[in-house]
């Protein structure tokens, strides 16, 4: 059937009815027909605003095509058991992967199930109480669950970003995740979405421990048999080490265990929180969206020059409609992020703006050696939190009384639940931070007209933005360059940012290991 694209106003374009009169009158959709929305994007880039369409005209009512993934049952109670370390989406991407391919997964979350989290996380906004083993970042669903919900991904190599949509939609994801030009399914309805990836896994004969925190590894000559947690000890044909960037203990039990792990750049900086009105006014160029045009976003990046260095200052993980998030993972530490609910509802964009770094930035850590990095991107966490108040209450600043030095005599209303506490931010960044966020600021400034300004305001601190180590594998196989049978995965491990391309490596990795380890378990 023909695949049509067109450009539509916002009226139709996100209007089906709307569309399917439009489609009619131009001789596209005959009655009988069905439209069969494959992609759609925003063009606002001129005063008036368009919609990038693509359509198919079927003669059937459209259906989601599950060419490589279907829920058919599997039977894995009896196989060889594969341990997974991690519950988020490559843990349970590469449970997923397992089970299709006849080995048992036994997954060993630290954390709690998705609905018991939710106490957790109150006690962090109402009373600025951190369980360290069930947070933002800890528990079923990883840090994605009830941080955000955004799919969109640049990784193209690690895997089908179709299989990865499919699995989700399968399991409860709004179709429109398959034609959206920036997918996003909302942290509102991300928990039922993982209880359903539980559900099939536990239905297939797989395992998943919650509360039960990997202390240790059981290595001998050379090769990984299993890992022992506070309860007991597990061993499988190998271990897929799918933690998160979070996992300092996971790191530390590498370096004392002799695992090779490496140092690695990140970057770090502040949430910035705008009205969702004024990103709109910016991006639209119109006062009110109106009805059918979507919160829109931003993507901002500089080159930033300081003693002749230069270094990249750019939006991470912008939300609109959305929430600033406490995002610690143990008490005596403040960290931010940001997530937006599925409807983009919020009055509040927040984006993360933050400053890469290199290990020569941080000459003073190298004494960590492999974990420079992390004790670093520590330090930083513990001075936010001592300014903050020694709360979870965030350390915060207008914009443009950043730019120009000044502490604000008042902060803005704000979406973050614990609070804000006015504070030099910076005092609370490192310089060598504070100074290039700055000249970013003036530079999006210039490119966003009225993106600057003192009605809007910087929280700190954006520090997790990836993790700052990486654990080295193969290329080919995943697996670690030197201990056989382990596979460092996502983004714990280095090698993954964000929902879709941590599944995908989930999966990769534990190809690996079927192609690898299944046929020498038999």
């Amino acid at each position: 059937m023909p695949i049509i694209d067109l450009v539509t106003s916002p009226e139709i374009g996100f209007n089906p009815k709307a569309l399917e009169t439009h489609l009619s009158s131009i001789g596209h959709l005959r009655k009988g027909q069905y439209v069969d929305l494959l992609r759609r994007s925003v063009d606002a880039r001129q005063k008036t605003i368009r919609v990038n369409l693509r359509v198919e005209i079927k003669d059937t009512p459209p259906e989601v095509d599950y060419v490589e993934y279907s829920k058919e049952a599997r039977d894995v109670r009896s196989a060889d058991p594969v341990i997974i370390v991690g519950a988020g989406p490559a843990g349970l991407f590469a449970a997923i992967k397992a089970i299709e391919g006849g080995l048992k997964p036994i997954i060993l979350e630290r954390g709690k199930d998705v609905r018991a989290r939710r106490r957790d996380l109150a006690a962090i906004n109402k009373d600025h109480v951190v369980n360290p083993e069930s947070n933002y970042c800890f528990g079923e669903g990883g840090a994605g669950t009830y941080s955000d919900g955004k799919l969109y991904t640049r990784s193209k190599k690690r895997g089908s970003i179709r299989r990865v949509f499919e699995i989700l939609v399968a399991h409860g994801a709004t179709p429109e995740i398959l034609f959206e030009a920036h997918p996003h399914i909302g942290t509102n309805k991300l928990p039922k979405l993982v209880t359903a990836l539980r559900e099939t896994i536990e239905a297939a004969g797989g395992e998943i421990h919650f509360d039960t925190k990997v202390t240790d590894f059981v290595i001998e000559n050379g090769e990984m048999l299993g890992v022992k947690t506070s309860q007991e000890e597990f061993k499988g044909v190998a271990v897929l080490l799918a933690t998160g960037h979070s996992a300092r203990d996971v790191f530390r039990i590498c370096k004392d265990r002799k695992v090779k792990i490496e140092a690695k750049p990140f970057a770090l900086g502040v949430r910035i929180e705008h009205s969702q009105q004024l990103i709109d006014q910016i991006q639209y160029k119109c006062d009110d969206r109106g009805e059918y045009l979507p919160s829109s976003a931003y993507s901002l990046v500089s080159q930033t020059k300081i003693k002749g260095i230069e270094r990249g200052v750019f939006s991470f993980c912008m939300c609109p409609g959305g929430f600033i998030v406490p995002a610690a993972t143990s008490p005596g530490e403040l960290v931010v992020n940001g997530m937006s609910p599925s409807r983009r509802d919020s009055q509040f964009a927040n984006s993360g703006m933050v400053v890469a770094i290199e290990l020569d930035d941080i000459p003073e850590y190298a004494k960590y050696e492999e974990l420079a990095a992390m004790e670093f991107q520590a330090s930083v966490e513990k001075n936010a939190w001592r300014l903050g108040g020694q709360t979870q209450k965030a350390p915060a600043q207008r914009m443009q009384d950043f730019v120009d030095g000044k502490v604000s005599n008042q902060l803005l209303k704000t979406s973050y639940q614990p609070g804000l506490e006015s504070q030099d931010m910076m005092e609370v960044l490192p310089h060598f931070i504070g100074k290039r966020l700055r000249q970013g600021f003036q530079f999006f400034g210039q490119k966003m007209r009225g993106y600057l300004t003192n009605d809007a305001q910087i929280v700190g601190v954006e520090s997790r933005t990836s993790s700052p180590v990486r654990i080295p594998r193969e290329r080919d196989t995943c697996e670690h360059t030197e201990i056989k049978r382990l596979f460092p995965c996502a983004e714990g491990a280095g090698y993954a940012g964000g929902i879709v391309s941590a599944a995908m490596d989930g999966e990769r990795c534990m190809e690996g290991i079927l192609k690898k380890y299944k046929k020498a378990s038999q």
